[in-house]
Order: structure tokens, then sequence, then C-alpha cells
């Protein structure tokens, strides 16, 4: 499982933070030697086509020599282990496992229930469904019966001659009739509610059957689940030990489905168990791109944070984890705009935009700081983002200020700097266009968006290439025409949109950067006060 890299005196300071990153060279290095050996090989390349997270580990033994360790994430081709590939931390897949053997279990009452709707449950559902209709439709002909009836003997009360001499047929006769055809009608809805009744009780009685079994599965499965993150044992540097379950169980969590089996700590408990030193690592993705998330070949991507959470805070204790946050100061804020009533600044980089759970201060706090708490935040920008930023300095011109970017009266422009690829440019991407993709959450990789063409909310970008830089990089103007988080991130990254992350951008697979070159170039709005149209810019400091 250990492969040596070349002799390199370049070894990683710290350990990286998996959860915001940009990949150390001999990560890279080591990565491109994977994909080389994937694509060399037929039946693996076959299995990987479809899509696989991968991880490399660099590492060092206790002869010095430094190499790496690869992993990826779930199964392959149904294996869950492969030649070269560190192993599952439990393997789940052996034949005469307790896993396969209650796998099985499980299974089995699956096919029982399917059983039961398809032989018993389906057809009986369908013999009521016709009773139903047969009920109505002799309701609605005995109804039909009794009201052509009584036109008929009201037509007869009142066919006595001119003399008012009685009815033509007596009175109690036609009375007679009337309840004889009301009772025949309630002795059809007796014997109609009776079968009716049965052909209820039966689905009942097959529904509740069903139910039973469904919560015997439940109950298995709950109990597996449990079972699989005891079995899960991790370790650290400082030589702890913990089941997975455990992990969880200190916050109050229960794990996600497929805790566990991430390329991260397969390849972190690889390494404590063989004695190998951890000492950098990074995740990536090989294969063809999915629709949904942001994904594609060859680029790096932070763990996940519903797994691999809390599962990598326990794993990495006692490592000294190196800071990915851009550093800055207060001395970069400057002013580009300000009267008695709303002031523009350029925030840089890495500064968050309003206060956080992260301690960093924020430029509001700043602000508000300078200016006595008078300052109200009327929109944001990404901590990673730079650029123009617009606040009021009174109540009255924040609500005016805020009712615009409600309306999507503001119109703004960005900035960016797109990563290079190994074709270059991708075909497709005009000199100018649009983008419009449904953005959703993507509720296992937070803070991260996905497209999803379900549940997301319509985004629309447009945009204009500026320069194709000697490197592949591409300068090019964002003009959003809507605001979703993330928007203009995903609609650069994902393939639906122009396929190529922004430098830096350590979410969605930028190349690596020490700042995310992304900046709110100009902002153009209404003034509150004066109704003055007005266009604030800033100088391009991402090229």
């Amino acid at each position: 499982m250990f492969h040596l890299l070349p002799a390199t005196t370049s070894i990683p300071a710290k350990f990286n933070n998996p959860f915001r990153y940009s990949p150390h060279p001999l990560v890279t290095q080591a990565a491109a030697i994977v994909m080389k050996d994937i694509k060399n090989d037929n039946i693996l390349s076959e299995a990987m086509a479809e899509g696989k997270m991968l991880g490399v580990l660099i590492v060092q033994d206790k002869d010095g020599r430094i190499g790496f360790l690869k992993g990826f994430s779930g199964n392959v081709a149904g294996k869950s282990v492969i030649n070269g590939f560190v192993p599952p931390i439990y393997d789940l897949t052996e034949p005469r496992g307790y896993f396969r053997i209650k796998e099985a279990e499980i299974s089995e009452i699956n096919n029982r229930i399917k059983e039961i709707e398809r032989i018993r449950l389906t057809p009986a559902i369908l013999e009521l469904k016709n009773a139903n209709a047969l009920y109505e439709e002799e309701l609605s002909s005995c109804k039909e019966e009794i009201s052509a009836a009584k036109l008929r003997r009201d037509k007869i009360r009142k066919a006595w001659d001119a003399d008012g001499r009685e009815y033509f047929l007596d009175q109690q006769d036609l009375e007679r009739e009337s309840q004889f055809q009301k009772a025949e009608m309630a002795r059809m809805k007796k014997r109609w509610k009776y079968r009716i009744g049965e052909l209820e009780d039966i689905c009942n009685r097959i529904s509740e059957e069903i139910n039973t079994l469904k919560q015997e599965r439940a109950q298995m499965s709950d109990h597996l689940q449990k079972w699989i993150f005891s079995q899960y044992i991790v370790h650290n540097i400082l030589g702890e030990q913990s089941a997975i379950g455990q992990i969880f169980s200190r916050t109050g969590d229960t794990p996600p489905g497929g805790t566990g089996e991430c390329a991260a700590p397969k390849l972190l408990e690889y390494a404590f168990r063989q004695g190998l030193k951890p000492l950098s690592m990074g995740e990536f993705w090989y294969g063809k791109s999915p629709a949904t998330a942001v994904r594609t070949q060859g680029q790096f991507y932070p763990s996940c944070t519903s797994k691999c959470g809390p599962l990598l805070k326990f794993m990495l204790k006692g490592q000294d984890i190196a800071s990915e946050e851009v550093q800055y100061s207060e001395s970069q804020i400057f002013t580009v705009y300000e009267d008695e009533h709303i002031i523009a600044v350029s925030k840089p980089s890495g500064m968050p935009s309003v206060p956080g759970l992260d301690g960093r201060k924020s430029l509001q706090e700043i602000l508000d700081q300078r200016y006595g708490g008078i300052i109200e935040t009327v929109h944001r920008l990404d901590m990673d983002t730079s650029g123009l930023l617009l606040f009021a300095k009174t109540p009255q011109a924040g609500i005016y200020l805020r009712r615009q970017f409600e309306m999507h009266l503001v119109r703004k422009v960005y900035a960016a700097r797109l990563s290079p690829s190994d074709i270059g440019m991708r075909p497709g991407i005009m000199e100018k266009g649009d983008i419009r993709l449904p953005l959703a959450p993507d509720y296992d990789e937070r803070p991260r968006q996905k497209v999803d063409n379900s549940q997301g909310k319509e985004s629309h970008t447009g945009y204009v290439v500026e320069s194709l830089e000697e490197d592949g990089s591409i300068n090019i103007r964002l003009f959003p025409k809507t605001g979703r988080t993330h928007q203009l991130r995903v609609h650069c990254s994902h393939i639906s949109g122009l396929g190529h992350p922004i430098v830096g951008d350590m979410l969605y697979g930028g190349a690596p950067s020490d700042r995310l070159h992304l900046h709110a170039l100009s902002i153009s709005f209404i003034h509150p006060v004066t109704s003055e149209e007005m266009t604030l810019q800033t100088d391009v400091n991402i090229y």
C-alpha cells in the first residue's frame, strides 16, 4: 500500500485542514500518478468511469522515506478491496460475515413485502375499487328509477277529470310503490356496504401485515446500522481509539449512512494502524462529472461535513493543522464613496461581511466601531470574495437600499480569474453569454451548493470573457441577475455552466492560490435620498 515518491526535501510543515486546503505539490504529484495508473488499467478505468472520489495521503515511514497511500470512497464495481488501494476500515463485504447474513435477512423481508403487495394487496385494492365503482353505478341507476317513478306518480295524481273525481289509481297504491322503492334502495345500500366493508377489512389486514414487516425491517436495519458503527474503530496520532457511533453520540448525533466509507478516514486509519506518519492529504474526483454536485476529473475538493466532520475531528486530534485562512489587515479596507446617508467600502478577501461563528472580525463590526454603531448592512459578500460593499448610515437609507436589492434593481459587476484545464477553454464557452441553473444547498456538503432541477431556485448570471492568459486561465466579467448563495462560484465551476472553477476556490475545485480570485468590481443603484443613479467602482486586484 505504501508507494514511494521521488526524493524530495519539500515536505509539508503542517498537516492540511481537510475541509479547507490547497493541495500540497506532493499531493498533486501523487494524484497525477494515481490517475495515470487508473488510465493505463482498462478494467479499473472502466469501473471508475462513471465517477469516483479518490484520495491520497502523503506519509513518512519509520525509516524516514516519503511516500503516499491511495484510497477510494465507497466501493468500486461492488468491490471494497482493490490491489494497491487501502482497505476499508471494516470490510462489510465478507460473504459469511455478520453484515452479509443480516443484510440477507433484511432483503428477504423486502422480498416478502413486495410479494404480498403484488400477489395479495394490489388485487385486493383493485377489487375494492371495482366494488365501489359498481356500487356508485347501481346507486345512480336506482336514484334515476326512483326519480322517474316519482314524476310518473305526480302526473297520475294530477290526472283527475274535469268533474273532480278521485285519482286514476288509488292513493294508497302510489304510496306503497314509493315506500317499496325506498326500501329496495336501502337494502341495496346495506348489501353493498357489507361487501365493501369486507373488502376494506381484507385490504386493512394485508396492509397491517405489511406494516408489521416494515417495522421489523426498520428495527433490524437500525440494529444493523448501530452494529456497523460499533465495528468501525478509528484511531488518531495520540493512540486514542473510538467507535464511530461513540464519536457522534458525544454531540447527540447519529452517524449518517456511509460514514467511515470516504477516502479520507480510510487513508488516515490505515496510516495509524501501520505506524505511518500522515503529512498531507487531498481528495479529488476521477471520471464523469455528475449532473448535480460540482465535480471535475483531477480537481481537489474538501472532505464532506455531514459524515467526515465529527469523524476527522477525532482522527486528526494531536495533528499540527495548517491554517488556510486568508490573511488580511484592517489597513486593506478603503472607502470608495461616503456621504451622510451611505458608505461604500472595498473589503479584502478573507474578511467576513457580517459577524459569524468563527470569531473573525467582520467588516460591519469594524465600521460600527468607526461610526459608533450606526452602520446597517444591506447586502453581503462571501468571506473569500473581495470588493465593493454598500452600507447604510441611517435606518431610512437602509430600508430604501434593501428594497432595491429585493426588487433586483441593483446592478453588480464582478471580475474573476478562472482556472485552466487540460483542454484549454471548454468547448461551448462563447465570448459572452448567460448561465441559468437551479441551485439548492448541498446538505451533506455544507456550505456547498448544487444544481437541483427539482428543488433548486432559479439563478441567472451573464458573463463576458476578457482574455485568455498564457497559463490557460481566463479573465472574465460576471453580471449576476439573481443573488443565490455561491451563485457565481457554482456557475463558473459546474460542468453545465462554464466548467472552469475560479482560481483559489477551495470549495469547488479551483486552481491553488493564496486567495479566491473573485472581486466585486462595481455596483449601480439609486441614491436613497437624492434619487441620483450612481455607479461606484474599484480597481481589479485579482490579476
